[in-house]
């Protein structure tokens, strides 16, 4: 189920997905690991072919997974929390066809690549204010996805560039920009003329 904004008709906005969510969080072994608790992605564009991208998540980090409570969003509980929106937006994209190439591949894809194939390749954070940490929000937008061809030496890949930030009621704000880089399945064979 979708809605679309009446303010912005080119946008759709798809509700959190709590089935989903869960699915995607199990990796996480203990319970305070799970830091996002919701996610609305909006679509911009028509087709999945021109589709932009976007996750706006709320969060809760009652303790650190890690570490004696330090008073404020760290590092870590940044990558931590991207983590989570890109692994939500990207299943969230594949289960609903939202955006190309994702819309191609099907859940058992995703659910194949979303521990050991999709890789971080260039994480850049700020923290312009310092956050709390507790309950904040956060936002997720896909900037590109491109596609590179396999060779003898590598898979193929999808090549996502994406921005992100977090913001707390306190003023409290932090952003990043990650490329993120996942083994592409193969495209399915044509049929073969005459069949």
């Amino acid at each position: 189920m979708h809605t679309t904004s009446p303010t912005e008709p080119d946008v759709v906005q798809y509700p959190d997905d709590p089935e989903l969510l869960h699915r995607v969080l199990t990796p996480y072994r203990a319970k305070n690991c799970e830091y996002l608790k919701s996610a609305v992605i909006l679509r911009e564009g028509r087709t999945p072919e021109t589709a932009k991208l976007t996750a706006r998540c709320t969060f809760e980090i009652p303790e650190s997974c890690y570490i004696d409570d330090t008073g404020h969003f760290n590092s870590v509980e940044f990558n931590i929390c991207y983590n989570q929106m890109a692994y939500y937006l990207t299943a969230k994209a594949v289960k609903d066809k939202l955006v190309e190439p994702l819309s191609r591949w099907d859940m058992a894809d995703f659910w194949d690549r979303q521990l050991g194939n999709i890789l971080i390749t260039d994480f850049r954070s700020a923290f312009r204010t310092e956050m709390r940490g507790r309950h904040f929000r956060g936002e997720m937008e896909i900037i590109d996805i491109a596609e590179w061809e396999g060779t003898d030496l590598r898979e193929p890949l999808l090549v996502m560039r994406t921005k992100c930030r977090y913001w707390d009621e306190f003023d409290g704000d932090s952003f990043g920009e990650v490329t993120v880089a996942i083994t592409n399945p193969p495209a399915p064979a044509a049929p073969a003329a005459g069949q």
